[in-house]
Order: C-alpha cells, then sequence, then structure tokens
C-alpha cells in the first residue's frame, strides 16, 4: 500500500509538472491550476482504490486447499495492483511483451521421436549450479508449457524459468511441433485437444529424473493443454500439482470474443497471420494433405481452425473440435492440485465463460481471479519490466507444491 501511494504522488507531480508546462502562467500563479491537477489527482487516486485495486477472488471446492493456499501462497490473497497508467485489459495484453525484460538463459536442446514418425523440440535449463538442489537426480522439475505460437523464447517463459532459478529448480520448455526451428517430419502439427505428445513429454521427463518432485505450468493455449490432459489422465499422471496461467475456458466464447471488431483488428488478426507463418515453413510437407491455399486466406482464428486444425486431427466439423478443447468440459475430472490464474477482463478468455461453479465442485482446484489484468498481462508498479503478478504468483505455488507437497498431496 505505501509503495502505490507513493506512485500515485509521483504521477500526481509528473501530471502537475506537464500541465504547469501547458497552462497560462497566470491561472497557477493564482493557485487555481495547481488545486485543479491536485483536485483530478485525488480523484483519480480515490477511484483507482475503490475500482481497479482488489483482492482477487479466490474460488476452490475446497478448504483445505483454501488454506494450504493462504499459509503458503500468500500472494492469492492480497490485493492487485495494476499498473496505474495501463490497467485495461487490452492495454496491458498489448503492452506486456514490450515492457517486460527479457532474461538471458542458455538452454540444452533435446529433440524425442514420437511414435508416428515425428519430433518433439525440449528446451532444458537444467540449473546444475543449484546450491539447493546439487544433486540432478531429486532436483524438483517443471514443465512449462507457452501459448498459441508461443516458444522457449517468450518473455513469460523466460521469467517462469527465472523465478524458478533463484529457488533451485530445473526447468523444461515444451515447444509445440514445428514451432521451434525444427524440421516438420510428419504433416502433424498440434492443437488444444490433442494431448499425445504432450503426455509423452510428461513420461519421457519423469522417466529421466524418476526421483526428482514434479508439476508443470501452462499458459494460454499452453494452460488448455494441460487442463484437457489433467482431465483425461485423472490420477494416472506423475505430475504432483499444476499451475495455469490464462487458459480459454471454452472456446466458442473465446472465438466470439476475439471475433469482435476491436479485438479482431488488436489480435485475432494478427495471431492468424502469425499461425499461417509458423506453417508457411513446412508447406511442402503440409500441402501433401492440405489446401494450403485456402489455409493462408484465413482472416481469424476460427477460419484457420476451419480449414486447418480441425481437418489435421479428424474432426467432422469446427465444432466438434472447439467442444473437445474447452477444458470447462474435463475440469470436474482433474483429480492433482491446480492453481488456476485469470483475469475477468481478458477478450482471450471472457470472464463469464470461467467455469466458477463446476470449480466450487472440484476440491483440487482453484481459481484466481482478478478483475484487470487482461491476457498474460498482470503488470504491476510504475514501470513493470522485472516481475509481474503473474510472476509471483507462479514463484510462490510452485516453491509451495515443492517444499511442502505432502500437505497438498493428502488433501
Amino acid at each position: 500500500m505505501r509503495l502505490l501511494e507513493t506512485n500515485l504522488q509521483g504521477l500526481t507531480r509528473e501530471l502537475a509538472l506537464y500541465l504547469e508546462s501547458q497552462v497560462p502562467v497566470g491561472l497557477f500563479g493564482s493557485g487555481v491550476g495547481l488545486s485543479l491537477v491536485l483536485g483530478f489527482s485525488a480523484a483519480f487516486a480515490c477511484y483507482y482504490l475503490s475500482s481497479i485495486a482488489k483482492k482477487p477472488q479466490l474460488v476452490t471446492g475446497s478448504e483445505s486447499f483454501c488454506h494450504f493456499l493462504q499459509e503458503h501462497c500468500p500472494v492469492v490473497m492480497e490485493t492487485y495492483y495494476p499498473t496505474v497508467w495501463c490497467w485495461e485489459g487490452r492495454v496491458q495484453t498489448l503492452l506486456r511483451p514490450f515492457i517486460t525484460s527479457r532474461p538471458q538463459l542458455q538452454y540444452r536442446n533435446e529433440l524425442i521421436k514420437t511414435t508416428d514418425g515425428g519430433q518433439i523440440s525440449l528446451d532444458w535449463f537444467d540449473n546444475n549450479d543449484s546450491v539447493c538442489y546439487p544433486d540432478a537426480s531429486t532436483r524438483p522439475t517443471i514443465l512449462l508449457l507457452p501459448g498459441l505460437t508461443g516458444t522457449s523464447r517468450e518473455s513469460y517463459i523466460l521469467h517462469m524459468i527465472q523465478q524458478s532459478e533463484m529457488l533451485g529448480y530445473r526447468c523444461v520448455v515444451f515447444n509445440n511441433r514445428g514451432t521451434a526451428g525444427e524440421d516438420l517430419l510428419t504433416p502433424r502439427t498440434y492443437c488444444a485437444a490433442n494431448t499425445e505428445d504432450l503426455e509423452a513429454v510428461i513420461h519421457h521427463i519423469h522417466n529421466m529424473h524418476a526421483s526428482a518432485p514434479f508439476m508443470a505450468a501452462g499458459v494460454s493455449m499452453g494452460g488448455m493443454l494441460l487442463l484437457n490432459y489433467l482431465g483425461q489422465t485423472g490420477r494416472e499422471t506423475p505430475l504432483m500439482a499444476a499451475a495455469i496461467f490464462s487458459a480459454g475456458w471454452n472456446v466458442f466464447e473465446s472465438a466470439e470474443s476475439l471475433e469482435k471488431p476491436l479485438n479482431w483488428l488488436l489480435f485475432n488478426y494478427y495471431l492468424t497471420t502469425c499461425l499461417q507463418s509458423s506453417i508457411s515453413r513446412h508447406r511442402q510437407m503440409l500441402e501433401k494433405l492440405f489446401d494450403m491455399n485456402l489455409v493462408m486466406k484465413a482472416k481469424t482464428i476460427r477460419e484457420f481452425d476451419k480449414q486447418f486444425t480441425s481437418v489435421m486431427f479428424g474432426y467432422r466439423t469446427i465444432d466438434d473440435y472447439y467442444v473437445d478443447a474447452s477444458p470447462c468440459r474435463k475440469l470436474k475430472s482433474i483429480s492433482i492440485p491446480v492453481l488456476c490464474l485469470n483475469s475477468l477482463d481478458d477478450v482471450f478468455s471472457p470472464g463469464h465463460a470461467i467455469p466458477i461453479e463446476t470449480a466450487k465442485q472440484n476440491p483440487n482446484v482453484a481459481l484466481v481471479l482478478t478483475s484487470y489484468g487482461g491476457h498474460i498481462g498482470f503488470l504491476e508498479g510504475t514501470w513493470p519490466r522485472k516481475c509481474t503478478y503473474m510472476d509471483r504468483v507462479f514463484k510462490q505455488f510452485v516453491q509451495a507444491v515443492f517444499e511442502h507437497g505432502n500437505k497438498i498431496c493428502s488433501m
């Protein structure tokens, strides 16, 4: 709270100096201009503190999970103060990649083969300098799943690894087929519903480090994929817990939100071109099965999925694919502790589509819902380069799982 007041005071001083340079000298000399600035600043501060800065809504079907989070992950109970000059969801979403820093990390790449003849690229951050866990065989491991067109180079992934490095953990980034520069060996990429590649990666990592505590974290589509996997496998997974950030819960609602004119202009069209760009490098392989000219004409993610993704994975219609890809339908079957962070102003995952009532019926699930934060935004502080609210939730939760796992696994 003291930090927020300091930030608001600094903003007030900057605004006063700006207005003083723009308003006639006589007006400020009479004290009228300064009074206007102070009045406006006070009004803005009152509005911000009463309507913008709020504690997240914590939804869970288990009192024991709630108490566990209160004791070991208190950030989910604290008031979230979005950056005062960019608290709106679309602005947070757009600015985060440009504002946040990009930590410099060295990966070790591994290509693993799949049963259909394809390959998956894994980027390992081994953290061999870990002081807390010098024994690599028992070093806690986190599998990270990036978003729709993301890879291990995304800033949010780099920040999660940076937080993990501080705690002494090892990280592995699961790059979807064909996204990280590797060749596509078969005419198959990825989707939010098919969990075969993810399951292969999870068992590969577990077999390599069977004695190491193991959990996963997914962001956006990576979170959707992870939720769908957990809903299908129940307790039959080597993962002890999972963290989900900005997942789209109902694909129909997400698509409809992103097709609204402003959202299409700001996000949908750009992401569609990113999807097209990601497969254009593999065009020679893919055009054996697809009309690539038609795929490249798509103007929305829904059109791309209709012409490409749903066809690739054998769905009769785009609606069949979207039903299968929506994690809200599998939430009740999740059988390990899962923490999910969403913002209610996320245009990729509209607040009304978040399955709050279903989460209340599953003791293994906890939803943390902020009023603001956008999609993978969650910026806080005057100049939020180094750490976001999402980073702090991630760090506290993975530490809670690895250091107090007996409590969470006995729920």
